[in-house]
């Protein structure tokens, strides 16, 4: 195992692999409630929803962790890379509400699948890797740490720490102020994680999400705060934390192969679907980018070109997640963020992933079981590696408009547009603008001006849309 994954090699240990998949499992297991939520409420074109039109949250929530177990599995044990894998947030959304609305939800996985099999004819001819390797190193730094700002608002939201008021788009709490036991049970296990840290103790991430729970466990028991809702502000966000009245249910794995590959053309028309598969590819071409990136450096695997170590084994494997993701009936899947979480534990190999992966096939019987650690747990995690990956800024040449300009665009748009892709997008255009004006565009690589032009068109696409339909 250790000469396998190159355990030692890199400066680990089988228990800090193993800690960090068990961390890594625990900030990701959300998304086997969360994905449901998104996908299980909306009905398509025909008036029908995902899978089955009766009882088909489970159904999702068995396929939602049946393909992230079996690709971070993957990413694992052919990549080696502490990277692990689950239905993509953002474009679980996107699918639902604007691509799901003009087909039938079988014609959208299949314009899921299509997605990554386009991404995986990218990589196959090294374009997608030509592309990363054409962005200026400062660049990449800033797209690190911009995740990190990003992952950081992602735990606040989530806890009910930060949320959107009347009149401001951001604000403290929902209302103003902190309202509800939930949020403060956060702030408990945010002080426990920054405690256990600043003490260097082992496994602190771990211990804080395990203490923490059964904090939230005594809370919910005395005080009954319930799910969060407009009745009910003061509740848990995603998971009520209390012991589960059955241990073991069978997974119903309906959705899988609930896909049809060229439906969409018939069903909504060529034009409006090639401009919804644009989207997709686009998005997930450059979440990778911006999450392989983060996670490299966080646990100092890039090369002196900001490579990762089998770089190209990293972007095969996703581009057949985004597939798997469709093939399940559950969305493109791809590298979550929230391995970082992982990687601040000590995870630096591809055991990390097997493990995480293993604990999402474990999960599908026992969702109950998972379901009692509410996100006001695991979130503080998130917190503490957003200012891990903080700490990169300084490797910013702040002074040198050229790239602090593109840099600062990158850093706060992913935080304050929820959109890795889009800070990505904006660094790249004003990288591209600010070289032309100031004459010097012909230090600006070729693949730059188109990825550039790409981004434009992005941004652009709903106008483009309206005027081509």
């Amino acid at each position: 195992m250790d000469k396998f994954f190159k355990i030692s090699e890199r400066g680990s240990t089988v228990a800090r692999e193993i800690r960090g998949g068990v961390v890594t499992f625990f900030t990701m297991a959300y998304i086997i409630v969360l994905n449901p939520i998104i996908l299980s409420g909306v009905r398509d074109h025909s008036g029908h929803f995902l899978g089955s039109d009766h009882g088909n949250f489970a159904m999702i929530a068995a396929g939602t962790a049946l393909v992230a177990g079996v690709m971070s599995i993957v990413m694992g044990l052919v990549a080696n890379f502490p990277l692990s894998i689950a239905a993509g947030l953002g474009l679980n959304a996107f699918i639902a509400y604007s691509v799901a609305s003009k087909m039938t939800w079988a014609d959208a996985m299949g314009l899921v699948v299509i997605e990554g099999l386009i991404i995986l004819v990218l990589v196959l001819t090294g374009f997608r890797t030509a592309v990363f390797r054409a962005v200026p190193g400062q660049l990449k730094i800033a797209i690190s740490v911009g995740i990190g700002l990003f992952i950081a608002l992602i735990g606040f939201a989530d806890a009910g720490f930060v949320g959107a008021g009347a009149g401001t788009p951001v604000q403290l709490g929902t209302t103003g102020t902190l309202s509800g036991w939930p949020v403060f049970v956060f702030l408990i296990g945010l002080a426990l994680v920054v405690v256990l840290w600043v003490r260097r103790v082992k496994g602190a991430i771990l211990i804080s999400i395990v203490a923490t729970t059964i904090v939230a466990i005594i809370v919910e028991a005395i005080g009954h705060q319930g799910v969060k809702s407009a009745h009910n502000p003061g509740g848990w966000g995603l998971n009520v934390p209390k012991l589960p009245e059955q241990i073991f249910s069978t997974p119903d794995l309906g959705t899988l192969g609930h896909f049809n590959l060229l439906g969409s053309f018939q069903s909504a028309g060529v034009v409006t679907a090639v401009l919804l598969l644009f989207t997709l590819v686009l998005a997930d071409f450059f979440d990778l980018l911006g999450t392989m990136t983060a996670i490299g450096a966080e646990a100092g695997l890039l090369d002196e070109e900001g490579m990762p170590p089998r770089s190209r084994n990293i972007l095969i494997v996703d581009a057949l997640a985004a597939s798997a993701g469709g093939l399940g009936g559950v969305s493109s899947n791809t590298a979550f963020i929230e391995s970082a979480s992982g990687v601040g534990e000590g995870a630096r190999t591809g055991l990390a992933p097997v493990v995480t992966g293993v604990l999402f096939l474990l999960a599908m019987p026992f969702a109950t079981v998972v379901n009692v650690i509410p996100s006001e747990a695991a979130v503080p995690a998130l917190v503490l590696v957003g200012f891990l990956m903080m700490q990169q800024v300084k490797g910013i040449s702040w002074d040198d408009l050229e790239i602090a300009i593109p840099a600062f665009l990158t850093i706060a748009l992913m935080p304050f547009t929820y959109s890795i892709t889009v800070g990505i997008g904006a660094g790249f255009v004003s990288y591209v603008l600010i070289k032309i004006v100031r004459a010097k565009g012909a230090q600006v690589h070729p693949l730059l001006w188109v990825i550039a032009a790409l981004f434009v068109v992005y941004f652009a696409i709903n106008p483009i849309t309206s005027w081509l339909t």
